[in-house]
Order: structure tokens, then sequence, then C-alpha cells
């Protein structure tokens, strides 16, 4: 299924599921206006063509100690394919990376950084990040609190 070929009940169904991925396949269909029976059947194809890519808990960072979060811009020294692959390998490493993305603009990528405190945060960036050759500049913004 080509990503553009959703259509209205596919979508209907992908926003139930992005409300609540627990749902039952029973009341899901409900809510969509379908039978159960074609409800799991387009739920599969969505998830075999890649819309649905898994499902996931959203666990609250505090069950592995992370009290801080932080959004870590990078920029690069040179966007050249050895340094690139320096810093993504680097990434995949590191725990306290929780998401790392690759954007246009004056950075190169955003990461979502989770630390225990502000010690262990510029422990992470002394330690990890600046250490790195291919990284030119690191500036962060402190997630103050989370509205959506």
């Amino acid at each position: 299924m080509e990503q553009d070929s959703a259509d209205a009940t596919d979508r209907r169904i992908i926003q139930e599921l992005r409300r609540n991925a627990r749902i039952t396949n029973a009341e899901l269909a409900e809510r969509v206006g379908l039978s159960p029976s074609p409800c799991l059947r387009r739920v599969r194809r969505l998830e075999e063509s890649g819309l649905i890519r898994g499902y996931t808990a959203r666990v609250s960072p505090e069950v592995d100690g992370w009290t801080m979060t932080a959004l870590v811009m990078v920029r690069l020294t040179r966007q050249h394919d050895a340094e690139i692959a320096m810093f993504e390998s680097a990434v995949q490493d590191w725990a306290e990376v929780s998401e790392c993305h690759l954007v246009t603009g004056t950075p190169d990528y955003v990461l979502k950084v989770m630390s225990r405190s502000l010690s262990d945060y510029e422990r992470f960036i002394k330690d990890k990040i600046a250490r790195l050759t291919c990284v030119s500049t690191i500036e962060t913004s402190f997630i103050m609190n989370s509205i959506k």
C-alpha cells in the first residue's frame, strides 16, 4: 500500500490507534464504523504496508532515573559522508539520546537527551558529544514542561 493510498477509514483507524493503541478490535471497529473482521484486515494491511510501524508504551523517563530532558542542537564541521557516519554511529550507542533527527536549517541534528542531573548532562556533553572531531557547535535548550 502506498502511503498516499490510505483512505478516510484508514486514517480514522490510525487516529484511534494513536489515541489508544491498546483499544480492542471490536471497539476500534465500532469507532470507525466497520464490523470487526474488515477492521482487523485493514489494521493488518496498514501494519504490513509500514504505515503502522509498531506499538510502544510511553513510559515515564523517571523509571530509568532520567529527571531532565534537553533538546540539543548539533552542527557538524562539514557535511561529508565520513563525518555524518561518525556522528550517527556514535549517537546510536548513547543511552542518553532518546531521539536524533537530521534537520534542515542551522543545526544539522536535533537530539532529545535525557539525564539524571545537570552535572550528568555536563559530563555527557564533555565526554561524548564534544569529543567527536566532527562536531562544530552544540546548543542546548532544557525542556521545562511538555504541553502536548
